[in-house]
């Protein structure tokens, strides 16, 4: 009997915690909000920053105009995005994520729409600045504001999960826009990436984004691990708030530069080093693999890291990277290796950029810090490429490749600094 009895306790022990543990889970506004935010992260990012890299050439060849236009525009509209990035945070406080985004979503249709019509140069860049400012309510950094809003007690893991979603932009939307324009151009396609953002993404987000987590989910979340216990304490606040900002933008602004000039400088880094053209591009597409695999062990191996070490890893693999790429000469495997060391960097500061402003300054506010983080990353990213070009053009690949290692050295020397400091404050 006893021994019956303590098996039917231990049963009602066991199976209450389970099914309560997956029902949570299913229920978790968290969950909903992860969801369809990464379906609207591959479309966000698909039909627009990453548009160009299919509909690029044919937008020159139509119109003839030159590339350095064509892409320029892209280069406006980042530009914009710095410029009212610490705007838009503080709308995102006072408002909430899910008015501005849903509404960010309807302005990006409405600018892919008029892309789609425009006739002159002046027109196409007026309209890519209009989409700077929908590109800022609807990207990464306003997808980690509203996925706070929605569950602080689980934000640090919910920005990790959502960025596998957006990893998928390219491989996803390249190729149907590479097909769409063969088979209509690249003005249909505009078209039908505007309709995409309106049907799908305008209804996801105010579907998705519309439950918060109770303080019953919250305390849930925190007896059963779902949220971080690695980041104790009070927010910083006061002078220690301003000087951690202001050491964690300089890392952000330094791994821009970086990681800016990359997004289009890869392929012909790779064949400066010596790689055919063939070869060059098939490496380059191993930086999507590398990028999922550094957020995959940010979610298993290193998920119970403080965020400022994930940080330490990411931007720790910057110099390094480049410092393989220059010591190894003209050699594949060295290409590989740097291409797979950025890629993991890459994959990992997206990731930091959202998760140390949560752990060091809390929730409370953290749209409006992200957005004043964000202003001169997105600021530095746009300018980038092309004072990368620029530079190579003067002095070649390998000043070019000296001054990103360097970059990245400042970058690393800045996260180290700001991690001494924190954990050496008073407290």
């Amino acid at each position: 009997m006893t021994v019956d009895r303590d098996a039917r306790d231990m049963q009602e022990r066991h199976r209450p915690v389970n099914s309560s543990a997956v029902g949570s889970f299913i229920r978790h506004p968290a969950t909903a909000a992860i969801i369809s935010l990464g379906f609207t992260q591959i479309i966000s990012w698909g039909t627009t920053l990453y548009a160009l890299g299919v509909l690029g050439k044919p937008i020159a060849a139509d119109t003839g105009w030159s590339q350095s236009l064509v892409f320029g525009g892209l280069t406006v509209g980042l530009l914009v995005s710095g410029a009212v990035s610490a705007s838009v945070g503080r709308c995102f406080d006072r408002r909430g994520g899910r008015l501005a985004m849903a509404a960010g979503s309807v302005l990006v249709a409405i600018g892919l729409a008029l892309l789609a019509l425009v006739r002159d140069p002046w027109s196409y860049l007026a309209v890519w600045a209009f989409l700077g400012l929908a590109m800022r309510l609807t990207l990464y950094d306003a997808a980690f504001a509203a996925l706070v809003q929605v569950t602080p007690s689980r934000g640090r893991r919910a920005i990790s999960y959502l960025t596998l979603f957006g990893g998928l932009a390219s491989t996803v939307f390249w190729p149907i826009g590479h097909a769409l324009n063969g088979a209509y151009g690249w003005r249909p396609t505009l078209l039908v990436f505007a309709a995409i953002n309106f049907l799908l993404c305008v209804p996801l987000h105010w579907l998705g984004l519309g439950r918060r987590e109770s303080l019953a989910q919250a305390e849930y979340a925190r007896a059963t691990g779902g949220s971080p216990q690695h980041t104790p304490g009070h927010p910083l606040d006061g002078a220690t708030r301003v000087l951690a900002m202001a050491l964690f933008g300089a890392v952000a602004a330094a791994s821009a530069v970086v990681i800016g000039a990359l997004a289009v400088h890869l392929v012909p880094i790779l064949e400066a080093a010596g790689l055919g053209s063939s070869a060059a591009v098939l490496l380059a597409s191993f930086k999507g693999v590398a990028q999922v695999l550094g957020r995959i062990w940010d979610l298993t191996l290193a998920r119970k890291w403080h965020p400022l070490d994930i940080g330490r890893v990411s931007v720790g693999l910057l110099p390094l990277s480049f410092s393989v790429l220059m010591l190894g000469g003209a050699d594949f495997w060295s290409a590989l290796a740097f291409t797979l060391l950025f890629g993991v960097s890459n994959g990992l500061v997206t990731i930091v950029r959202g998760a140390v402003p949560l752990a060091l300054f809390g929730p409370e506010g953290y749209g409006t810090v992200l957005g004043i983080l964000a202003t001169p990353y997105l600021v530095l990213a746009a300018l980038a490429p092309a004072a990368f070009a620029l530079v190579v053009e003067r002095w070649g690949y390998g000043t070019g490749e000296a001054i990103l290692l360097g970059a990245g050295a400042v970058s690393l020397l800045g996260m180290e600094l700001l991690t001494r400091w924190y954990r050496r404050r008073p407290a």
